[in-house]
């Protein structure tokens, strides 16, 4: 039953994305453009590496630092923007004439907050359970490889379960990290094999890129461009839906 809700819930995220392409394209093309222009400029700038004490430290040139920063903080505001405009479309159908969604700085600042905060709790919960990875992984090294993959599932699961909250956000909505974290209880299953569906299929629509002998060539970067986006809305549509599902309790089928 979790295996096939889980599909659902994949399956679901990635039609909504694909059958509303003109909206997902006028709510998130420019802004999109800005966080990629960050993107492109590291490419083509990466760090230089310094000898210091025999370990090659990665070190930025003085010229690249401030456009660096810069272009960061750009990509941090128009992600969160993509984020907030798709899920209050998805959710309330709330859309643009134009190529710019609506600029909600509540929302925005929230959904920013809680990133953070679901980001530091699932660090430290993959830093607990690395403990005893790591252990298994120093006696039997062939499972090095198994025990890798287990903390990027663990890591998933924790930011789905939490995940809700940023959708959430989007929508004014307090929902609280305990509700959030009730909201799926009992879905454990279900949540564990969609975490597996989405690190199995970004591996694979990466792999390209990353079997390329030259990956900063122009058709690289703009494979991982365009993977990028349909990524980034295909998963802002899976933390959509599992809002949609198990707090608004909007079916999926």
């Amino acid at each position: 039953m979790g295996a096939i809700k889980g599909w659902q819930i994949f399956r679901h995220s990635f039609n909504l994305v694909i059958t509303n392409l003109d909206q997902a394209l006028r709510l998130s093309l420019v802004l999109y453009l800005v966080q990629s222009t960050y993107t492109v400029y590291s490419f083509y700038n990466p760090p230089q590496t310094m000898d210091v004490e025999g370990t090659q430290v990665p070190m930025m040139s003085p010229e690249t630092i401030l456009p660096t920063i810069v272009l960061g903080l750009l990509a941090v505001i128009a992600s969160l923007w993509i984020a907030v405009a798709w899920h209050r479309y998805a959710l309330t159908g709330e859309t643009t004439s134009g190529w710019l969604p609506q600029f909600h700085g509540s929302a925005v600042m929230g959904y920013l907050g809680r990133s953070i905060l679901i980001g530091v709790l699932v660090v430290l919960g993959v830093m607990v359970l690395s403990i005893p990875v790591g252990i298994i992984s120093i006696g039997l090294p062939s499972l090095a490889g198994i025990m890798s993959l287990i903390l990027i599932g663990v890591a998933a699961y924790l930011f789905f379960r939490l995940g809700i909250m940023l959708p959430a956000a989007a929508m004014d909505d307090k929902l609280t990290l305990g509700s959030a974290w009730d909201a799926t209880k009992g879905q454990s299953s279900t949540i564990l094999i969609l975490s597996l569906i989405v690190v199995g299929a970004s591996v694979v629509v990466q792999l390209p890129s990353w079997l390329n002998d030259d990956p900063t060539s122009v058709i690289n970067v703009v494979y991982s461009l365009v993977v990028n986006w349909f990524a980034t809305m295909i998963g802002i549509s899976v933390l959509t839906t599992l809002y949609g599902h198990f707090v608004e309790n909007r079916p999926i089928d």
